[in-house]
């Protein structure tokens, strides 16, 4: 936590247990903000404060707020914080921290910022409106949004409001939930589908349809209603309505599952700008209708399943003679002419609006990829009919009767940055192999399959052990399974030459290694006698005091009694007293987290050479892997007797698809026999991809509570791996791991066994984060004598 961030904590005037709450939220808000939005977290922290409301409402707000920013990101502070201090005027305290303790659930709710902007300026206008309502509904708030969309509860909040203005009873009986009008109210509010209970659904949906990931957004709009416009496109992601009803016989997902498909296939087909600089709103409208007939034109050419869902929504709508008297007569053609576009077998009475889509389809069949054969079918079809009939205004025009339609800005305000191209790169899904447990028919029905590969997308798990007909004591899968290891880690690998990030470019699993014999961790103190005495030294200094008072203080936590007698003795006596009655009480106490970080490389099987390890009566040559695996043991052995937090892990790579994690002790693990006998079966091989390695040890280590965490590396030379010719290309890539972990609260520090490592150490940790063993046979020494300089 940082120097700002304590001060602030300490100014506030509370008992330990909520400090200490407090103290994790800001700890949490520190590793997940950016400096500027916490900057801001602590700054609406401040302005709360200076309310004089009471410290409940300040550390409500530090304990809720990093909820909400997960949720709906960090420009939400400046929106609640704003509403805080409107609503202050209009309520209470207490109201004000129960909105606070709800504002989590209404942001996972919503969804969306710019919901909730909205939904905080509902609460405003029913503070002024009837603010007996407004703790009422807070109440009862988890039940409203789990059944309204924020168009559905804006209306019945100003219903509310409305009939209940000068009956208070009234407001707080219909706001609570406890009046018959109020749940009747409810009912006729509620919608068939609510986004947020289908956002999950959606999302798979698209990455079925294309393998690739799109952004879902609600936007504060509604079907039934009509309320807030169509979907649209805007900054690459796709909004649609809050809610949605039935379509006629349309289930309410297949709506918005129909909307989905076709904004993601303006997405992927509409890569050319077309310019409306000339073109009058009429215009515009027909080119869109060309436009959205060419998408979904080309999306139902790769998948053809989504022409019928599509032509669904026209058949629903020729079978209801109430809603097509209503519509204008040119809406009727425009409608017939997207049927006719959309349709290959479909054939209208009008010669002409057939001949349109005969002629727009052969131009397809050339030239599909160009969005300018959409502007001119459009202006010609516009030209033609408009010589027939009288044009209506462009709000008729626009008022399509299909709902899954987008009102189509994304056509006239493309993205110059958004090329088919950079879609791609952008919205690349990365499927990684998947387990699935199948049943025991299902595994032998496939075992034999032709179709299998060695890149499979899915592997097959048995949901039990399989054992053996013929009574061997061991299953099928201690027999003959592949070596166990973890579910994949994707993170993503810095590339200089564009200067962004690959995503999910490197996949790191967990492994085990083989087990040693634990009594070789222990003879390293007999081995090392005279550098364990010099690390108990270290050990005495390095344990925590605890409570330490020092008297002699003008100001302190405590009053010196007997300091106190003396100068009110002086006092009488008519002699100046001194002042220095008061008792200071420092804690100390190591609050650290240390994540020991191997390189396990093939070269660490090096030979020392004038190293000589006397075993068994014979001397063998000791490698830079046994002083690794001796050094670590002696700091383990100092770490754990000082009671620190420690991890002990290693790594190896054999390129960017094969990077291998292996933990030998982990935080919550006692430095036993269990851990010993890992260590002792250390053993190396591969090479040394230090980014991944760093980024998984800083997820690991980010899950440590402590104020201080430090992953200290062990490598004998530069990163590395069989893929990667550059050598600059990984160093860069080690050097974007360090200040992502630095960005999070996470120091690095990196103990070379390379002598020539000066300048790309210095480049990759910084000047001062890394150390050079000048002569190998030290490392064991210098470790521990590191480790203490660090985190003292």
């Amino acid at each position: 936590m940082s120097g700002a961030v304590e001060a602030f904590l300490q100014s506030l005037d509370d008992d330990g247990q909520r400090f200490d709450r407090a103290a994790l939220a800001c700890q949490q808000a520190q590793r997940n903000l950016s400096p500027r939005g916490l900057e801001n977290y602590l700054a609406g922290a401040q302005a709360l404060s200076e309310l004089a409301k009471g410290p409940d409402l300040v550390f409500g707000y530090l304990e809720q707020m990093p909820g909400v920013i997960r949720e709906v990101g960090e420009d939400a502070i400046a929106d609640v914080i704003e509403s805080m201090m409107k609503l202050a005027s209009l309520t209470s305290a207490a109201v004000l921290l129960l909105i606070l303790g709800k504002l989590p659930m209404v942001a996972t709710r919503l969804g969306d910022a710019e919901l909730l902007r909205a939904y905080l300026k509902l609460l405003h206008q029913l503070a002024a409106g009837a603010p007996r309502g407004l703790r009422a509904m807070q109440e009862v708030i988890d039940e409203l949004l789990l059944r309204l969309s924020l168009g559905g509860l804006r209306r019945w909040v100003h219903w509310g409001a409305q009939t209940y203005r000068q009956d208070f009873d009234g407001q707080s009986a219909y706001f609570a939930l406890k009046s018959e009008t109020a749940r009747k109210m409810l009912e006729r509010e509620c919608r068939g589908l609510l986004f947020i209970d289908t956002q999950r659904k959606l999302n798979a949906y698209l990455r079925a349809l294309w393998a690739r990931a799109f952004s879902l957004r609600p936007g504060s709009m509604d079907y039934a209603t009509g309320e807030g416009g169509r979907p649209y496109i805007e900054g690459r992601q796709i909004y649609l309505p809050d809610a949605c009803d039935r379509f006629f016989d349309i289930d309410a997902i297949n709506v918005y599952r129909a909307a989905a498909a076709h904004a993601a296939a303006h997405l992927l087909h509409t890569r050319v700008e077309l310019d409306n600089a000339d073109l009058s709103p009429a215009r515009q409208c027909f080119v869109e209708l060309f436009e959205d007939a060419r998408v979904e034109f080309l999306a139902a050419e790769k998948l053809p399943g989504l022409r019928k869902l599509w032509l669904g929504f026209f058949h629903q709508l020729r079978e209801s003679a109430s809603v097509m008297q209503n519509l204008h007569p040119l809406q009727v053609k425009m409608l017939d002419l997207s049927q006719a576009l959309l349709d290959p077998d479909y054939r209208d009475d009008d010669a002409s609006i057939q001949r349109f889509a005969d002629d727009f389809r052969l131009q397809l069949a050339e030239k599909a990829e160009d969005a300018r054969v959409s502007l001119r079918s459009g202006l010609a079809c516009y030209e033609f009919l408009s010589s027939l009939v009288e044009m209506p205004s462009s709000r008729i025009l626009r008022e399509s009767p299909l709902p899954y339609r987008d009102d189509n800005r994304y056509v006239w305000e493309f993205d110059e940055y958004n090329d088919g191209k950079q879609l791609d790169e952008q919205f690349v899904w990365n499927r990684p192999t998947r387990r699935r447990k199948v049943s025991l028919m299902e595994m032998v029905n496939e075992v034999d399959s032709e179709l299998k590969d060695g890149s499979p997308q899915e592997l097959w798990v048995l949901p039990t052990e399989l054992f053996p007909y013929e009574d061997l004591g061991k299953s099928y899968n201690q027999l003959e399974a592949a070596e166990a290891h973890s579910e994949p880690y994707y993170y993503d690998e810095w590339d200089y030459h564009v200067q962004l990030a690959r995503p999910h470019w490197c996949c790191l699993r967990e492994k085990q290694q083989g087990r040693g014999d634990a009594g070789e961790m222990d003879n390293i103190l007999h081995k090392y006698k005279h550098l364990a005495n010099r690390i108990r030294y270290l050990i005495d200094a390095m344990q925590p005091r605890g409570i330490e008072r020092k008297r002699g203080y003008e100001d302190g936590e405590l009053l010196d009694i007997d300091a106190a007698v003396s100068a009110m003795i002086d006092m009488r006596r008519g002699i100046s007293p001194d002042p220095r009655v008061n008792i200071r009480v420092t804690r100390h106490h190591r609050d650290l987290s240390v994540l020991l970080l191997l390189d396990l490389s093939a070269s660490t099987n090096d030979k020392i050479g004038s190293l000589q390890q006397h075993q068994e009566g014979y001397q063998a040559q000791a490698s830079i892997l046994d002083l690794t695996r001796e050094a670590s043991g002696l700091l383990a052995w100092a770490m754990d007797a000082i009671g620190d937090r420690f991890a002990l892990h290693g790594f190896a790579s054999d390129g960017r698809d094969d990077v291998q994690y292996y933990r030998f002790k982990d935080f919550d693990e006692a430095y036993d026999d269990q851990a010993k006998s890992r260590l002792a079966g250390m053993r190396g091989g591969l090479s040394t991809r230090m980014g991944a390695a760093l980024r998984h040890a800083g997820w690991l280590l980010g899950q440590q509570r402590s104020r201080k965490r430090l992953v200290l590396m062990i490598s004998d030379g530069a990163p590395a791996d069989v893929d990667e010719r550059d050598p600059q290309y990984l160093r860069h890539d080690t050097h974007q791991a360090v200040h992502e972990l630095a960005s999070k609260g996470i120091h690095s520090y990196c103990l070379t066994l390379d002598a020539n490592a000066q300048d790309y150490a210095a480049r990759i940790f910084g000047e001062n984060n890394f150390s050079i063993v000048d002569k190998i046979e030290r490392l064991p020494e210098r470790l521990p004598e590191l480790f203490s300089a660090l985190t003292t």
